[in-house]
């Protein structure tokens, strides 16, 4: 799993690094907002663990940012600031979650990784999402006009051969037929063999 740091400040960025990578992570490090937003939208990264305070963008521009690309990436938001206010302003950004510096490294790895779950969550619902739309695609259908016989009621098919309807119909649809006769054809075919049509019970 991969996730990127970004905090312009060497020493924690550091200790953030070599935490994350005990723990199993391959990190990167951003040291500024431009490289941040480079960074996450170019690579697939599991995780941003992002600083507010940073030169030129402050935190929340960049989360801004990173959902305008169409990043959604799981972020999670450090800062020294503990009011509610900015906690409420990180996730009016797009943050996902929020840590008050210092912060505790056995939780910071946690939701971390509560991050990095939601994020292969949302992937195996966009790979089950894209194979239902290729079942529907999948899925026969009859559009357009059929040119049919006036005479023998056969179709002519795409090859431009004439078959039975429904041939044509279970090649190109999901349906099935099951055989009978109607009363008017029931009568014709009595008198086609000679013998008396008898009262058919039609339901």
């Amino acid at each position: 799993m991969r996730v990127l740091v970004v905090d312009d400040e060497v020493r924690t960025a550091a200790l953030l690094r070599r935490g994350l990578t005990e723990e199993g992570y391959a990190v990167d490090v951003a040291g500024d907002a431009r490289d941040a937003i480079w960074r996450a939208t170019e690579f697939g990264y599991d995780a941003v663990v992002l600083d507010v305070l940073l030169p030129e963008m402050d935190g929340f521009e960049v989360c801004r940012a990173l959902r305008a690309k169409g990043c959604w990436t799981p972020v999670l938001m450090l800062t020294a600031r503990a009011d509610v206010q900015d906690r409420v302003r990180g996730l009016d950004a797009g943050a996902d979650d929020y840590l008050t510096k210092p912060f505790d490294a056995d939780e910071l790895r946690a939701r971390v990784h509560v991050g990095s779950r939601v994020l292969a969550l949302q992937q195996r619902l966009a790979e089950r999402v894209a194979e239902l739309q290729q079942m529907m695609a999948n899925v026969k259908h009859l559009r357009g006009l059929l040119p049919i016989c006036s005479y023998c009621k056969r179709i002519r098919s795409d090859s431009n051969y004439w078959e039975q309807v429904e041939s044509y119909i279970s090649d190109h649809t999901e349906a099935q037929f099951s055989h009978g006769i109607c009363p008017c054809c029931y009568k014709k075919v009595m008198a086609e063999l000679g013998l008396p049509a008898e009262s058919m019970d039609t339901p």
